[in-house]
């Protein structure tokens, strides 16, 4: 692990060290989760809007799904 250097606001200080200590964690250990979380949800994002794009680039025509009607099961039988 390596150590990094952060500049953070008074308030935010305080209430990450609010919820650090509910949480049973350190001030580091909350900041590693929040940074992870973080990093997923841009993840998560950039992946959804490449989706988009992609079915932009190529929408999906009528009837292409057609053939799965059949193997569909909604559990109402």
């Amino acid at each position: 692990m390596r150590t990094v250097q952060m500049t953070l606001d008074a308030e935010l200080v305080v209430e990450v060290d609010r919820a650090a200590r509910q949480l049973g964690t350190t001030r580091s250990g909350f900041a590693r989760d929040a940074l992870r979380v973080a990093l997923r949800t841009i993840r998560e994002v950039q992946l959804e809007e490449q989706h988009r794009h992609g079915y932009l680039k190529m929408p999906v025509e009528q009837g292409e799904f057609d053939d799965w009607e059949e193997e569909q099961s909604w559990g109402d039988s």
